[in-house]
């Protein structure tokens, strides 16, 4: 809202065209400027914090939602998996780190929706499996949780596995079903190693192009304001009664 507000006092002062971005579409618009050609149509995934949602992208201004997360994200499961394992903030680097030296069979996590043919995702029931795993149904209290640090690794790893199980057969089943050529990932959880090789690994597979964001461009940065270039191009400029529109599915 302060940032809405400064940028109408500005628009208003210089006299100068207001540009409305979705921050979304914005985090997918980075996978356009990272590739040497064009990219749409396309399957856009965007995976971060406070969002995981699919889209069917015509241009980088024409974007259909197929579906989303109906409860927590998947860097939000990250962030709470950490937490109750009393790592670092944020949660995907510090998770990430230690599940590369962990065993990815070492707990049977669920893979919630991975055979709903729906685009929506859920990591709800994920991270309550996890929470159960380290501390048993009923428990609260994690501070008194001394784990040795290779059951942490495994935890990590199993949880991580489990995540991108379920990205990677999603985002194989929309490009498909929309029978498209490229696939493109934005967002913070993104420079997530593991899921872009397994993301890789799907493309070359499934005779698709992947392109993802680097890894500088996946949290939110400046170049997602290159979004508003298209819009200028098109000549689509907002009102001074501009409002923001928070959304965790559509991210408007």
């Amino acid at each position: 809202m302060v940032g809405l507000c400064a940028s109408k006092t500005l628009a208003a002062a210089w006299n100068k065209p207001l540009v409305a971005i979705n921050h979304l579409h914005a985090h997918l618009y980075a996978c356009q400027l990272a590739s040497d050609s064009p990219v749409y149509p396309c399957v856009g995934l965007v995976v971060s914090g406070g969002h995981t949602s699919l889209y069917y992208c015509r241009s980088p201004l024409d974007l259909d939602y197929l579906g989303g997360t109906i409860d927590d994200a998947a860097g939000e499961a990250f962030d709470k998996v950490a937490a109750m394992l009393q790592l670092d903030f944020p949660g995907g680097p510090a998770v990430s780190r230690l599940a590369a030296t962990g065993n990815r069979q070492a707990y049977s996590f669920p893979r919630s929706l991975i055979r709903d043919p729906k685009d929506d995702f859920s990591f709800s029931g994920l991270k309550t499996a996890v929470r159960y795993a380290i501390v048993g149904p009923g428990q609260q209290d994690f501070s008194k949780v001394n784990l040795p640090e290779q059951t942490k690794a495994d935890l990590c790893a199993s949880f991580e596995t489990a995540v991108v199980d379920v990205l990677v057969a999603k985002s194989e089943r929309a490009v498909k079903r929309k029978n498209v050529k490229y696939l493109i990932v934005g967002g913070g959880v993104a420079a997530n190693r593991y899921l872009r090789e397994r993301l890789q690994k799907s493309a070359n597979q499934n005779d698709y192009e992947l392109v993802i964001a680097p890894p500088e461009w996946c949290t939110d940065n400046a170049v997602m304001g290159a979004l508003a270039l298209e819009k200028m191009r098109r000549g689509e400029f907002a009102s001074l009664d501009l409002d923001i529109t928070p959304g965790l599915q559509r991210g408007f």
